[in-house]
């Protein structure tokens, strides 16, 4: 896409939970700290139903088109309209939920101190790229300008960028949610799915169609997104574990061979 399909942002926090740092460097030990075998690699139980919430997309003629957004524009009560391009596109607002369970990974720069600097007591020197973990404030709300052409895939990616988040964008996904006969649906969008024009033919309602970031959490691990330092943490895990498992194995059968053999020993010969 070209420059003039980039999202702009106006973005909106809607948060009661303040952010807060691990100031973990990238280092196997460290990432240790927030990556377990079991949060990182085992399914999660879901809440609410996981069902497809299919919109009707017909391609629209510009009349009817402009007859929607008229319609949508009339619906809303605040300024964050739809606007009709001459080249047939047009432009809007979407507003996501951001809700992330997991800590993201944002650049750190220190600058370890030069042996004159050193001498001196200070600090300053060549600036080392590092990377410091972060809890993005829960249920954030921001608000995208985008074009009807941005694609999922790249409101995944604008976000990240705007908060330097350097993961990998396969480990996230935009979700929509819509509220039926008191029933709560969510489904995943594909990546070239268009999240504005979806917004334009469900209405403004939030009930009707919203959208959240989440972890992309499919049940299967997609290993070329992790870096080399994490794959190596899930290693150690995944050994560390499976020796756990075998000692309580060996400890297992040890104590019922020990309960044989006091049983053996207390029966009468003959």
């Amino acid at each position: 896409m070209g420059e003039a399909e980039t999202p702009s942002f106006d973005m909106t926090w809607s948060s009661t939970t303040s952010s807060g740092y691990c100031s973990q460097e990238d280092s196997d030990s460290e990432l240790e700290q927030y990556f377990t075998a079991r949060t990182s690699l085992a399914r999660r139980p879901r809440r609410d139903q996981d069902e497809p919430v299919e919109w009707e997309t017909p391609d629209l003629s510009q009349a009817k088109l402009e007859q929607k957004i008229k319609e949508y524009n009339g619906q809303i009560n605040s300024n964050l309209f739809m606007s009709l391009n001459k080249d047939g596109s047009y432009t809007g607002f979407i507003k996501v939920q951001l809700k992330l369970v997991r800590p993201v990974s944002v650049p750190s720069i220190k600058k370890p101190p030069s042996l004159q600097d050193a001498r001196r007591g200070l600090g300053r020197g060549t600036a080392v790229r590092r990377r410091t973990s972060f809890y993005l404030p829960k249920d954030a709300v921001k608000h995208l300008h985008v074009l009807s052409r941005t694609r999922a895939s790249e409101v995944i990616e604008a976000l990240l960028r705007k908060f330097l988040v350097v993961d990998d964008p396969r480990k996230f996904a935009l979700f929509e949610r819509a509220e039926r006969h008191g029933q709560v649906y969510f489904r995943k969008l594909s990546d070239d799915e268009q999240p504005l024009r979806l917004r334009l033919l469900a209405g403004p309602s939030e009930k009707a169609l919203s959208f959240i970031l989440k972890e992309n959490d499919s049940g299967e691990v997609n290993w070329d997104a992790f870096s080399m330092p994490e794959l190596h943490n899930f290693l150690r895990i995944l050994q560390r574990e499976e020796e756990e498992h075998l000692q309580q194995i060996l400890q297992k059968y040890s104590r019922c061979r020990q309960k044989i053999q006091e049983a053996l020993h207390a029966c009468p010969l003959g």
